[in-house]
């Protein structure tokens, strides 16, 4: 059974509390939430003050996604935000063991981001280091996306590293997450799936956290 969490930007940032409130009562497991800068990504999001109010609304975990450059400048601040998780993009950071070293030493559990077109082999000297990888199955920086089909080879390449290594990583895929597409996802090997639209947009979005969290 997956780990849900569903990514608050597709919410409705005119209605976050109703939003919230929704999520705390629904099968949901983490809060998703997408930091963008407008350089690493060509899209500008939210930063720590948006979630630390997520933080206020809830006691799920906040798994925090940094899509932004020089992520080490901004660890503290998120960490004091209440950020439980602090995943960081693999292409976006000189000295990745070192912003891992730095989430870690704040308390929180830290993940590493890759985009499509980074190979997994490339996670090879860290994967013992981290808690989970998240797993970009479109390309960072819009919701709504199509899913990246080529995304299922990468988790089966990812789930057999962990698995040789006997790790404790999660494998989180995030982008073009839908009910039909998501029973595929976990059997190449995820643990948790994001989803944005198929929640927020859907008719009844409880029932639909409720059908993925039962694939």
């Amino acid at each position: 059974m997956p780990l849900i969490a569903p990514s608050l930007l597709s919410a409705n940032f005119l209605n976050l509390q109703s939003d919230c409130a929704m999520l705390n009562e629904s099968d949901a497991d983490w809060y998703h939430l997408d930091v963008m800068d407008g350089r690493f990504v060509p899209n500008i999001s939210f930063g720590s003050m948006i979630v630390e109010y997520f933080r206020k609304a809830t006691s799920k975990v906040c798994d925090v996604h940094l899509m932004i450059e020089e992520p080490e400048k901004y660890a503290e601040q998120f960490k004091n935000a209440g950020a439980d998780h602090l995943s960081v993009h693999i292409e976006a950071c000189r000295h990745l063991h070192r912003n891992i070293q730095q989430i870690k030493s704040l308390g929180m559990k830290a993940g590493v981001a890759i985009n499509p077109h980074t190979p997994v082999s490339e996670l090879s000297d860290v994967l013992g280091d981290i808690d989970l990888v998240c797993m970009m199955s479109v390309n960072p920086g819009f919701g709504g996306q199509k899913f990246i089909e080529h995304t299922l080879t990468k988790i089966k390449q990812l789930r057999t590293l962990i698995n040789e290594r006997n790790l404790n990583v999660f494998i989180e895929i995030d982008g073009g997450v839908t009910l039909e597409n998501a029973s595929s996802i976990v059997a190449a090997g995820a643990d948790v799936l994001v989803a944005g639209n198929t929640v927020f947009k859907s008719a009844n979005p409880k029932d639909t956290i409720s059908k993925l969290k039962n694939i």
